[in-house]
């Protein structure tokens, strides 16, 4: 007679588990891209009572906003996790703020980036604005690896600190393709 044992009962479980860590962020930043590329762009939508100009200055302000969260996020993950040379371990409270300040964070980049798929898109006109949209895409999708990654136990222990890697390399590219690019007019290298 044979029987299945505990673990052969986990294993689909796992697997289920493991594509849709896998799977899921990827289907947003595909959706994200298809809903870039077919939408009809408006190029007059504003953001928060501003229009042409100011909108670009707005969301360049707030991008910036944006990618000092990502550095505290960074800076506190790496305390939490005893990476950040000289700080000792972090108290209680770090772990907290760090879920806050990735929430207010995230709910910052929305209306970034809403206004930017309706407004223009997903583009391919120069290699800045390529790079902007890909960035623009990936980052949601990295978004939800990440949180997938932390309610994970079953990953291994490189998966966390990747995918906020990459959360926050995201965020920076964003920045460096649109906001530092708006700031001082073009950015090296673009």
């Amino acid at each position: 007679m044979t029987g299945h044992t505990g673990e052969q009962k986990r294993r689909p479980a796992r697997t289920v588990a493991g594509f849709s860590i896998a799977l899921l962020p990827v289907a947003v930043a595909v959706g994200v891209y298809v809903f870039g590329r077919v939408h009809t762009p408006d190029y007059t939508r504003g953001l928060f009572g501003q229009h042409g100009v100011g909108v670009i200055d707005l969301k360049a302000r707030l991008g910036s906003a944006l990618m000092a969260l990502a550095v505290v996020q960074l800076l506190l993950g790496l305390w939490m996790y005893r990476r950040l040379p000289g700080a000792g371990a972090a108290p209680h409270r770090v772990q907290p703020t760090h879920r806050l300040i990735g929430l207010l964070a995230f709910l910052l980049s929305l209306p970034i980036a809403y206004q930017c798929i309706t407004a223009y898109g997903v583009e391919f006109t120069s290699s800045r604005v390529a790079v902007h949209s890909i960035a623009g895409c990936v980052l949601y999708g990295v978004f939800v690896a990440k949180v997938l990654v932390v309610r994970s136990r079953r990953l291994p222990g490189w998966a966390l600190p990747a995918a906020g890697g990459a959360l926050v390399i995201a965020i920076a590219l964003l920045w460096y393709t649109a906001a530092l690019w708006f700031f001082v007019g073009s950015a090296p290298g673009f």
